[in-house]
């Protein structure tokens, strides 16, 4: 396969994640509003951290109101990872390699930025019913999904995208745990009281892990949510998950065996699904839950920086970020 269409596939699935990730990020901390104490005001920077963009929020926007972090994540288009612009990138790395998509699905992706362009012209619309904005794309990521899964032979594309997908899913996991763990710390006198285990539990509803969650723990526990977040081999957005599926996608590629390694993405890759295979969630602990999540983020940018030099780099100047 052609560098330039491994590295589309790759970006367009990563792009068509993020949107759908900022998507539950909005819709779960418009459900927590509803859910605040008397007196407490709404938290909506947190947002901004969990996407990483606060930097650039910081340079566009005055001051972190809904309105404005809304606008921000929903249309702005300086925001390279807005929802608009997420789906924008998107389209365009299909269009560059739509010989290798089915036509449904060509038509899927095409026509969720059409709407999204073409609703997102008038925003005040959607500030003024935002939870129906995000429902519409998270079903229109949905039938993305079905569509990549059930148009696409499993070949080189297929797997491509099913690496971007995995390493979205896991970086934004590793996000969400760190922003809750600093930046939603209520007061000292809040921890472990109720409204600490609501955003937990919100934690797990941005993952859409709250029902998955609760089949295997009868409580709403931080640690073993972290424990459940990072550590499940069976929750498909849990930080071991993402990395087995994205090892085992790699190595179908590649025709490597499981104990071995081929090239640099492959080694980074393979060590740091072994260090998830076999550590616990006490160590993470002892470690330090920030450090943890500070240095798997760095593993993933290494593992993302290792594919490009060993797969994409002789690439065409694609649409990535």
């Amino acid at each position: 396969m052609l560098s330039r269409v491994a590295d589309s596939i790759y970006w367009m699935n990563r792009y068509m994640e993020r949107a759908d990730s900022y998507a539950r990020f909005i819709d779960v901390n418009l459900n927590l509003t509803l859910d605040l104490p008397p007196g407490m005001a709404e938290q909506w920077s947190p947002l901004v951290y969990t996407t990483g963009d606060n930097r650039l929020f910081s340079e566009i926007s005055s001051e972190a109101s809904r309105e404005q972090v809304l606008r921000f994540l929903i249309q702005e288009e300086r925001n390279p990872s807005s929802i608009r612009s997420c789906l924008l990138r998107a389209r365009e790395n299909a269009r560059s390699v739509r010989e290798h998509l089915s036509l449904e699905l060509w038509e899927h992706i095409n026509s969720c930025y059409i709407a999204v362009r073409d609703s997102t012209a008038d925003i005040e619309a959607i500030l003024r019913e935002p939870v129906e904005f995000c429902q519409r794309i998270k079903r229109n990521h949905q039938l993305f999904l079905g569509l990549f899964d059930l148009t696409l032979s499993r070949g080189e594309a297929w797997y491509f995208g099913d690496i971007g997908r995995q390493a979205e899913r896991a970086d934004k996991t590793t996000r969400m745990l760190d922003v809750k763990y600093f930046v939603l710390l209520p007061r000292a006198d809040d921890i472990g009281e109720s409204f600490d285990l609501l955003q937990w539990s919100s934690v797990l509803k941005s993952a859409s892990a709250f029902e998955m969650y609760t089949r295997v723990y009868d409580q709403v526990l931080p640690a073993k949510i972290v424990q459940f977040l990072l550590l499940s081999a069976e929750f498909p957005r849990a930080l071991r998950f993402c990395m087995a599926q994205a090892d085992s996608s790699l190595r179908a590629i590649t025709g490597s065996p499981p104990r071995g390694f081929a090239n640099s993405a492959e080694k980074k890759l393979g060590l740091f699904r072994s260090e998830l295979d076999f550590t616990d969630i006490d160590e993470i602990f002892r470690f330090g839950l920030h450090e943890y999540l500070d240095l798997a983020q760095s593993k993933l940018n290494d593992i993302g920086e290792a594919l490009a030099e060993t797969f994409f780099e002789s690439a065409a100047p694609t649409v990535a970020g």
